[in-house]
C-alpha cells in the first residue's frame, strides 16, 4: 500500500512540474518587466523542485517494492543488502521518511542506517530549488505591487 501512494504522489509531483512548467512559460511570453521575468523564474524553479522531488519519491517507491516483495531471498529486504551480509543479517524491518526522502533499515541491537535507494542530491536540490523559488516569488509580488498605481 506505501508503494501505491509513493507512485500517486510521483505521478502528482510529475503533473505538477508539468503545469507549472507550462504556465512558467506563458508568463516569459506575456510580459517583459522586472516582475514578470521573476513569475517565470518562480514558476520554472518552483516545477524543477517538484520534479526532482517526484524523482525521489520514485526512487523510494522502488525500494519499497523491493522490501515488501516477499518469496525465496527476500530476508532481509533487498534496499538493506547494500550495507553487506554482516550488517545485514541484523536488520529487523525499515522505515521511509519523506523529509527528507530516505529508506532506513533497523538493525535488532536498536540502531539504524539509510541506505543509497534514493540519490543523495535529491534532498539538497529540492530545498534549493524551492528557496530560490520562494524568494523570486516573493520579490516578483513586491515589485509588481510597487509597480501599480494607487488607487485615488
Amino acid at each position: 500500500m506505501l508503494f501505491l501512494g509513493l507512485l500517486l504522489a510521483a505521478l502528482g509531483g510529475a503533473v505538477m512540474a508539468t503545469v507549472l512548467t507550462v504556465r512558467g512559460f506563458r508568463a516569459m511570453f506575456r510580459k517583459s518587466e522586472r516582475s514578470g521575468r521573476l513569475r517565470t523564474a518562480a514558476l520554472l524553479l518552483g516545477a524543477g523542485a517538484v520534479a526532482v522531488y517526484a524523482w525521489g519519491l520514485l526512487h523510494l517507491g522502488y525500494a519499497v517494492m523491493q522490501a515488501e516483495d516477499g518469496g525465496a531471498g527476500s530476508a532481509p529486504v533487498g534496499p538493506c543488502r547494500q550495507a553487506g551480509p554482516q550488517v545485514a543479517s541484523l536488520v529487523v524491518g525499515y522505515d521511509v521518511s519523506l523529509l527528507p526522502l530516505h529508506f532506513e533499515c533497523r538493525l535488532s541491537g536498536g540502531g539504524a542506517y539509510v541506505t543509497s535507494s534514493v540519490p543523495g542530491y535529491v534532498t539538497p536540490a529540492t530545498v534549493g530549488l524551492g528557496l530560490v523559488a520562494a524568494t523570486c516569488g516573493v520579490l516578483a509580488r513586491s515589485t509588481a505591487r510597487r509597480v501599480q498605481s494607487p488607487v485615488a
